[in-house]
């Protein structure tokens, strides 16, 4: 009998569920549900098990992040969105479970406006992946299965 697989948890914030007609200059053509069915296949080829979810309300994923230690995840990749720059909510989440969480973002905030220059959520995260479009989340999902 086989072990299950490890669980891999990607986590996207508010916005996102508009990616493909938001501003596609900066985030990018895919959808989300692009995102999801690329990183569900590559998760199916590395033998992991990928559960992906999507809100736009900041408490929604803190429950997500205390359901992925509770679940016993190898990893959680977050693309928090804005909350990367104003929540202290998901940084203490973060550092309050022993699950790795890697920061993923489509476009490179530190080539954006000033105000994304700082990230509360990569001073609580093992390490962060952005500026590849919606192949962040494909170098991100690589990154977790190592680890």
């Amino acid at each position: 009998m086989s072990s299950p697989a490890a669980q891999i948890h990607v986590l996207n914030g508010p916005n996102l569920n508009l990616l493909g007609m938001r501003e596609p200059g900066v985030y990018g053509a895919d959808t989300l549900d692009d995102i999801t069915a690329r990183v569900a296949a590559l998760g199916e080829q590395l033998g992991l098990a990928v559960t992906c979810r999507q809100s736009n309300h900041e408490g929604d994923l803190v429950d997500w992040l205390h359901l992925a230690q509770a679940e016993g995840a190898r990893a959680v990749l977050l693309n928090a969105g804005a909350y990367t720059h104003t929540s202290v909510a998901l940084h203490d989440a973060i550092r309050a479970i022993k699950v790795p969480v890697i920061e993923v973002h489509l476009s490179n905030p530190l080539l954006r406006e000033e105000f994304r220059h700082k990230s509360l959520i990569g001073m609580a995260a093992k390490g962060t992946v952005s500026g590849f479009g919606a192949n962040s989340y494909v170098v991100a999902l690589h990154a977790a299965a190592l680890l």
